[in-house]
């Protein structure tokens, strides 16, 4: 009789339906949400609920792994984003966005194609901003990649503060496998301090409004040192054997002037710079063998959205094609009319019989 009147009372007990995060019992979590709290930004309990809803992404966790611009070489990554496709799509764009485009030109310097590569790069204009819920990726990015743990602990932070600001749930918001959002695919610390209301309807929304992302992506470079009129990359060409030494294979920054590179046995093929323009020389494994570049302070400043020289001259490249394609477009070749020659009819003449 107990043993029924014990399980009675087992099976009259409430069944929760809450369930743990995979991060609950994660001491740094813990201090994160204390450290929002005490800044009232959340109240108490309210970030407890969302991280109980968070799960581990191993995908995210592998992909940070093994990223592309780590594993191929360029005659492999190139094709990925210099396809006719990804070219006629930003034409579109670029038609469609004319007037933001050329208003954040003449704002912060930033061309309209460099802007469309930015964006054709990194979403395929909006086609693709990723399929990772961004708090999933961030902490398990934050609590289980030792290696960029304070980063990603940070961006973590920096978002759930932006879901408050910008009236997010942070458990709807989709990007990248690094946490990466929007047209831009913007990091949230760079959302926070970057990002901009550029059509003025007083909401910065990088997640569905072309126009705040193109006004973003151009006040993110300037901000970041980008040089109006200024070259970002030129072909270089061998004229001495050591050439190899010239080669920065490190450093995401111009380390030499050009004097200084032509000395090691590399030159412009084509252009005229100073002795003393800052550049790096950059060797690339291309369909023929090695391709030879000279990068400069505007190349570098790409990097900043992604540290990788691959990355820069794919946008590079990619704004290139896209702004002799938008020249044909708007520019095209005159077309000379064939000349028509009237055929000259001479009269019939009266033939002179000759003087006998």
């Amino acid at each position: 009789m107990l043993k029924a009147l014990f399980c009675s009372l087992i099976t009259c007990l409430p069944v929760s339906h809450s369930h743990a995060g995979d991060f609950e019992n994660y001491e740094e979590l813990q201090a994160l949400i204390t450290s929002l709290e005490k800044e009232t930004i959340y109240p108490h309990g309210e970030l407890a609920g969302i991280f109980a809803e968070v799960k581990r992404q191993n995908k995210a966790l592998e992909a940070m792994m093994r990223p592309a611009e780590s594993t191929k070489e360029w005659k492999d990554y190139r094709p990925q984003f210099l396809s006719n496709d990804r070219i006629n799509k930003g034409l579109d764009f670029w038609d469609k966005h004319q007037e933001a485009l050329n208003k954040a030109e003449a704002q912060y310097g930033v061309p309209p194609e460099i802007i469309i590569a930015i964006i054709g790069v990194e979403t395929k204009y909006g086609g693709n901003k990723g399929s990772f819920r961004v708090v999933d990726t961030l902490a398990s990015l934050a609590f289980d990649f030792p290696r960029r743990s304070t980063f990603f602990r940070q961006e973590l932070k920096s978002f759930l503060i932006l879901s408050k600001e910008q009236g997010l749930n942070p458990l709807d918001v989709y990007g990248s496998y690094a946490g990466a959002m929007g047209y831009p695919q913007f990091m949230p610390s760079s959302w926070r301090n970057l990002a901009i209301d550029f059509d003025g309807d007083n909401k910065i929304d990088l997640l569905n409004n072309p126009v705040d992302a193109i006004g973003s992506v151009a006040n993110y470079f300037k901000s970041n040192g980008w040089k109006s009129n200024e070259a970002v990359a030129i072909r270089a060409q061998i004229i001495a054997d050591n050439y190899d030494e010239a080669i920065n294979s490190k450093d995401l920054k111009t380390v030499s002037t050009l004097a200084e590179v032509k000395s090691k046995g590399l030159d412009v093929k084509e252009g005229s710079f100073t002795a003393k323009t800052p550049v790096s020389a950059l060797r690339l494994q291309g369909d023929n063998g090695a391709e030879f570049w000279l990068a400069f302070n505007n190349f570098y400043v790409i990097t900043t959205y992604n540290r990788s020289t691959l990355y820069a001259m794919a946008v590079f490249q990619l704004s290139q094609a896209l702004k002799e394609a938008h020249s044909q477009l708007n520019n095209p070749p005159e077309v000379v009319e064939p000349t028509v020659t009237t055929p000259v009819t001479v009269p019939n003449e009266t033939p002179v019989t000759p003087a006998t």
